[in-house]
């Protein structure tokens, strides 16, 4: 299964839970945009935050979510890649394994 699937299955299942859930669904949402604008942080800087609890976490739906949200934010590999090391320092082998599946969606998600 590509990243753009898993991307998909998991705004399908984001769908389905936000239909019973609408009013937290909705507060949830508030929340994020809340967080995700103004502040001391810029929008990517934040997004690399999330980046970084996603591989720490070991959450694979948000890795995908967090990581296309920086291709269009612009991120290079580069930068993705540096995050990623501190995730690998923060939480050892575990956080490594995490680390490159990030970096893989990175790879599929920036292609043409």
């Amino acid at each position: 299964m590509t990243w753009k699937d898993k991307l998909s299955e998991t705004r399908n299942g984001l769908r389905n839970l936000n239909g019973a859930v609408p009013d937290t669904a909705r507060a949830f949402a508030a929340l994020g945009k809340a967080v995700k604008t103004g502040g001391a942080l810029d929008f990517k800087t934040k997004e690399f935050v999330a980046l970084g609890i996603s591989v720490a976490d070991r959450c694979e739906p948000c890795i995908g979510l967090h990581v296309e949200a920086l291709v269009k934010a612009g991120a290079s590999r580069e930068e993705v890649a540096d995050v990623l090391g501190m995730c690998i320092q923060m939480g050892g082998g575990p956080a490594m394994m995490y680390a490159a599946r990030a970096l893989e969606c990175f790879d599929e998600l920036s292609e043409g």
